[in-house]
C-alpha cells in the first residue's frame, strides 16, 4: 500500500498491555497500558490515526476501525479515540470516532460513524448503533 503522507505508521505499545500474535493492527495505532488484545481481533486506521487507552478489552473478531471513505481519506475523520475501561466483545464493529469510558460493545453489536459513545454505555448483542448521536 502506498503512503502518501510522507510518514510510515507506527504501532504504539503501553506498558503492561497484551497483545496476541493472531491479531491484526494496521496504520498508526496506540494502545494504552493494561489493554488486551485477543487473538483475530483486528484494529485497522485507515482515514486516521486511533488511539486506546488503558484497561479495555478488545474480544476475538472484534473489529475497531477508522476508515477512509472512498478513494481519499476523510477529511473529517481525523483521530478516532477510545477512552479506557472499554469492553469490545466477540465479532463487534466500532467505526465510532469517539467512545468514552466504561462502554461494553456486545457480540456482533454495530456502532457507526456517526454516533459517540459517552460514558458507561452498553450497545447490545447484534445491536446497531449508527445515526447521527451521541449515546
Amino acid at each position: 500500500m502506498a503512503n502518501t503522507h510522507g510518514h510510515k505508521p507506527s504501532v504504539k505499545i503501553g506498558a503492561g498491555a497484551v497483545v496476541c500474535v493472531e491479531a491484526e493492527i494496521r496504520g498508526d495505532v496506540t494502545i494504552g497500558p493494561r489493554t488486551v488484545i485477543h487473538p483475530k481481533a483486528r484494529i485497522v486506521a485507515e482515514g486516521g490515526p486511533i488511539v486506546i487507552g488503558e484497561c479495555n478489552l478488545i474480544e476475538e473478531q472484534a473489529l475497531i476501525i477508522n476508515p477512509k471513505v472512498g478513494e481519499k481519506i476523510d477529511k473529517n475523520s481525523g483521530t478516532m479515540t477510545i477512552g479506557s475501561h472499554n469492553v469490545f466483545e466477540v465479532g463487534c464493529r466500532c467505526e465510532a470516532l469517539k467512545v468514552g469510558n466504561n462502554n461494553v460493545v456486545e457480540a456482533k453489536a454495530l456502532v457507526g460513524r456517526n454516533t459517540e459513545l459517552s460514558n458507561g454505555c452498553i450497545i447490545g448483542e447484534i445491536g446497531r448503533a449508527s445515526c447521527r448521536e451521541r449515546v
